[in-house]
């Protein structure tokens, strides 16, 4: 056979290059269901929000983004399952994080496992940044462990005669919840303020009463309760239930859901209620007024409602989109080491991590008043001085 005939026979000796794909296959596993719906809805409609808004723009490097969201039932093992068949299955060119710390570890094991950049919204335990994985980054200001520090922060700037003397912790038993009230114990005992109650209780728990019925025996003056949503709800109405109500009362999570949490408890019962925050409506991080119009647009409502979950989730695309402006790529790699160099611009203010993927800044403390969610600690980021008041339920 001649040269010519082999080069016929068996194609071009040049075979045109295979075409580039047209669409960038993101997978995520959020709690769509059970214990963790509320903020994994919220995170939903922070990554669609971007999706949609990047893919108006021509999408990422010309190829429009096309999220596969598989709910997992705020199950750990089932994230896990979902993570192994957005990879192994779908074969997704990339995933983005679920929510909580207690999904986020045994997912980010399995991602780490494939060689996949993780930018997770919502996971930031100290059990999370334990396992030292270099793929990780956690899209928030600080390790969650930092919420409940500007709690402390803000208590312990109060004049001596002025602070609480005694103090009660009950603590939901989760990566996320528990450690953060177990910080502030320390801070608080470190400067006087004794301990009359500390428990921490199963993720099973329903009935909330028993618990808080030991806490009001216990008589603090402030609670610091480690909590997610479902049982940072139940607390608030055991409280009602029982007539009983402390001075101060800090939530770790579920009383920072701006419309979640008055659905749940009565938006009257709110009223002066602590938790911490990484964004709010007042806030001059770049992209949030863009980003807050087209929430308005895209599902009603105001400002003043919109998660802080749906800018963390909006904002890991973001990272996406600026890793692709900058190096011209979107492949797992290039994110991965793009990301561990330089500060990035985010709804979530501008983000840097550690080798284990901690972010390096702080939260902000936030409480209701009148109605709303402001920030109120440090002073130089409130829209409006804590408000020391009895709570809507206490004494009736």
């Amino acid at each position: 056979m001649t040269a010519s005939t082999l080069v016929a026979a068996c194609g071009s000796s040049h075979p045109a290059a295979a075409k580039a794909p047209t669409t960038l296959n993101i997978g995520i596993s959020l709690s769509l269901t059970g214990d963790f719906a509320d903020p994994g809805k919220a995170a939903e409609r922070g990554y669609q929000l971007w999706a949609d808004t990047v893919n108006a723009k021509g999408g990422v490097l010309g190829r429009k983004v096309n999220l596969k969201i598989v709910d997992d039932a705020s199950s750990p093992n089932q994230a896990v399952s979902n993570y192994q068949n957005l990879i192994n299955r779908d074969h997704v060119d990339l995933v983005f994080g679920p929510f909580s710390s207690l999904l986020t570890i045994p997912s980010s094991a399995v991602v780490n496992r494939y060689h996949y950049a993780f930018i997770e919204p919502a996971g930031g335990g100290p059990a999370v940044f334990a396992q030292h994985l270099h793929n990780l980054f956690f899209v928030q200001p600080a390790a969650t462990v930092q919420g409940g520090m500007v709690f402390a922060d803000y208590i312990l700037s109060l004049p001596a005669d002025q602070r609480p003397k005694t103090a009660a912790y009950p603590s939901l038993d989760d990566p996320f919840a528990s450690p953060i009230a177990d910080a502030v114990r320390q801070r608080f005992e470190a400067a006087g303020i004794r301990t009359v109650y500390k428990s921490i209780y199963p993720a099973e728990t329903t009935d909330l009463t028993p618990i808080i019925a030991k806490v009001a025996a216990a008589k603090p003056d402030v609670v610091v309760a480690g909590t997610q949503s479902e049982d940072a709800y139940a607390d608030v109405r055991a409280m009602i239930q029982l007539k009983w109500a402390p001075k101060w009362l800090f939530l770790s999570n579920g009383a920072n859901s701006p419309v979640d949490f008055p659905n749940a408890v009565g938006l009257t019962n709110t009223e002066g209620i602590f938790s911490s925050g990484d964004w709010f409506s007042g806030s001059t991080a770049s992209g949030s007024a863009a980003f807050i119009a087209a929430y308005i647009k895209k599902y009603g409502g105001t400002a003043d409602q919109i998660d802080s979950t749906s800018a963390e989730a909006y904002s890991c695309g973001m990272l996406l989109e600026e890793v692709a402006a900058k190096t011209g790529k979107v492949d797992n790699a290039t994110i991965i080491s793009t990301l561990h160099s330089g500060t990035w611009p985010t709804l979530e203010g501008n983000l840097s991590w550690d080798s284990s993927g901690q972010p390096q800044g702080s939260y902000l403390l936030e409480q209701w008043i009148g109605g709303k969610l402001l920030a109120v600690y440090p002073p130089s980021s409130a829209e409006h001085a804590p408000v020391t008041e009895p709570l809507a339920w206490a004494g009736k």
